[in-house]
């Protein structure tokens, strides 16, 4: 591929971003709503059936090479800066008790629906050879994601991050997503390797050795690094070299034992020695470029992975089906476990509302789907169109649960709450 195509896609591709991230700001939407329609927007179902031979021209298959492995790069700075973000929030200390009840209800609940729907899904849309409980673990994991970036952007901005209400999703949705990434991990192990249980076992042992190196020498070993390089929490050059090639090497080991390099990536900053000024530090150098530049080609490249079909006969139906029962298990999980905690109506249902949201977090699990084998491009389409629904309801939904209250805490808020910039 030459640098002029890929130069062509780049700015078609982040130009749209830009624009349909401010549409759907300005209907308010979070941006990464618009950046993700602009996914699908670019890809076959839209440009592709108006504009057939210019969108041939413009994104044919061996000139994704390119974009492939930008997006890959920018996943793997995005999963970083989760982990970082993960493990400094709050939420789970806070309110642990709560937060659990939440995040367990939430989990489990989508997840059993997600089960029970397979048997309808899996003959007609299961790619040859995937299994009967590959395919029905992958989609309970990928209606069990909850999008903490997401959330927590959606918080921010209505001045609630510092709240009961807040503190609770937030603390909910980490519980969510540690439940939901090992069940997801499990069933990539699974069937990774093309091993079947021998596979899975090697890829276990392989990743509890990464665990161990990773919490019992590098933790103990980047903290000596940060306290003697950056004691005020900014990374000089020889630091942010070591923090890259420790982020790069762990991405490609999780690769290599058949796991995705989000694994990894996620994991090295969770490791790290918890530092509020190094992990500002560090998200102000990474996400403008991570987020800005390298977010809107995955998103690209996820629409460019739809099909037109999943929007006509059974698949709509399918569609309808995997929409409704994300849905209601993620609101009636969340309220109930809100419930369970001691939380009124409205509360509960406005937590259910927040662990709805999907976002980036549910591409990057049908991305890792589509990658291991699991799933085709009709139900990667399916869960596209899901995450789209599922996190731009979220708003609407919030101030139907909360009214007057949520208006009243954002005036409140915003001039108080000093929470770390969230991700859309």
């Amino acid at each position: 591929m030459s640098a002029t195509s890929l130069l062509l896609q780049l700015i078609v591709i982040l130009a749209t971003a830009r624009v349909c991230g401010w549409v759907l700001r300005y209907l308010g939407q979070p941006a990464v709503v618009g950046e993700m329609a602009a996914g699908l927007m670019l890809g076959p179902v839209v440009m592709g059936a108006l504009f057939p031979s210019l969108h041939a021209q413009l994104f044919s298959k061996e000139s994704l090479q390119g974009l492939s492995a930008l997006s890959t790069l920018g996943l793997v700075l995005f999963m970083f800066v989760v982990g970082l973000e993960l493990r400094a929030s709050q939420g789970v200390r806070a309110q642990l008790r709560s937060a659990g009840f939440v995040g367990v209800l939430s989990t489990i609940l989508p997840a059993a629906l997600g089960v029970a729907i397979s048997p309808a899904l899996h003959p007609a849309l299961a790619p040859a050879g995937v299994g009967f409980w590959p395919f029905a673990l992958f989609i309970a994991a990928a209606l069990s994601i909850t999008a903490f970036p997401v959330m927590a952007r959606i918080l921010k901005d209505r001045g609630m991050t510092r709240t009961s209400f807040g503190q609770l999703s937030l603390g909910a949705a980490a519980v969510v997503d540690v439940f939901a990434w090992i069940l997801l991990a499990f069933v990539v192990a699974l069937v990774g390797a093309g091993e079947g249980y021998h596979g899975l076992l090697k890829t276990t042992i392989g990743m509890a050795v990464v665990l161990a190196v990773l919490f019992l020498g590098a933790k103990p070993a980047f903290a000596w690094l940060l306290r003697t390089k950056a004691p005020g929490g900014e990374p000089s050059t020889t630091v942010m070299a070591s923090l890259m090639l420790g982020l790069l090497v762990t991405a490609l080991v999780t690769e290599w034992l058949h796991l995705h390099a989000v694994f990894g990536a996620f994991l090295f900053g969770a490791c790290l020695p918890r530092d509020d000024r190094l992990l500002k530090s560090l998200a102000e150098r990474i996400e403008p470029v991570s987020i800005v530049v390298l977010m809107p080609l995955f998103f690209a490249l996820a629409g460019l992975g739809t099909t037109a079909g999943a929007f006509s006969g059974t698949g709509l139906g399918a569609m309808v089906l995997i929409v409704g029962v994300a849905t209601i298990g993620k609101i009636a999980g969340g309220a109930a476990g809100a419930r369970m905690a001691g939380y009124g109506w409205r509360d509960s249902l406005a937590t259910g509302s927040l662990m709805n949201a999907r976002g980036l977090m549910e591409l990057i699990v049908m991305k890792i789907g589509l990658d291991a084998g699991l799933i085709g491009p009709e139900v990667f389409t399916m869960l596209l169109v899901m995450a789209l629904v599922t996190t731009a309801m979220t708003g609407p939904m919030i101030n139907l649960c909360l009214g007057r209250k949520a208006s009243a805490t954002a005036g409140e808020g915003s001039e108080h709450d000093t929470a770390a910039p969230a991700r859309s």
